[in-house]
């Protein structure tokens, strides 16, 4: 009886050990930090806005010249 048992623990033994090593070694591979990236747009709204206006303040500027009446002929009929 004890030839049966220990060749059924030795068997079983055997069995779990081919089993435990089966998938091969586990090897864990440490990750690298991932750094999101800004995006483009994030500049802000203000500077594309101000562009368009120190354009018309450039090329529409304003007229520096005084304009004079003309003068009126009161000729009366």
């Amino acid at each position: 009886m004890k030839s049966i048992l220990a060749t059924a623990l030795a068997t079983a033994m055997l069995l779990s050990a081919t089993t435990a090593f089966a998938g091969g070694p586990v090897v864990v591979e440490e990750e690298a930090e991932v750094v999101a990236e800004k995006p483009a747009s994030s500049i802000g709204i203000l500077p594309l806005l101000l562009i368009p206006i120190i354009l018309c303040v450039a090329l529409c500027g304003g007229d520096d010249d005084e304009q004079t009446p003309e003068p009126v002929d009161s000729v009366a009929p």
